[in-house]
């Protein structure tokens, strides 16, 4: 799903809540939840939306009706050998605006 793709379901009512995803290196991915399902936001060019923090993913969904926003930090304990698998994910609501 690209954002022109994000945009028609979010004026549709059809995108349930967008997870900003935080990895290593300050490299954050957005994600759109539809009927039950993760949809990763894509470029025009079909590769994967790159953000550089909150308030660049904040600029890129001004447009957007607000929705349920959430910003995801992954546990890497996860990754460890040896360790069960579990989702040890830490979700935050936040603003779909900016306080600024």
């Amino acid at each position: 799903m690209n954002l022109h793709d994000l945009s028609t379901h979010a004026q549709a009512g059809r995108i349930d809540e967008l997870s900003l995803i935080s990895l290593e290196g300050g490299i954050y991915l957005l994600e759109a939840r539809m009927e039950g399902r993760a949809h990763p936001i894509l470029t025009e060019q079909g590769k994967t939306l790159n953000l550089r923090s909150v308030e660049h993913a904040r600029d890129v969904l001004q447009d957007m009706p607000p929705l349920p926003f959430f910003l995801v930090h992954s546990s890497v304990h996860d990754e460890m050998c040896g360790m069960p698998s579990a989702d040890n994910s830490l979700r935050v609501p936040i603003a779909f605006r900016s306080g600024w």
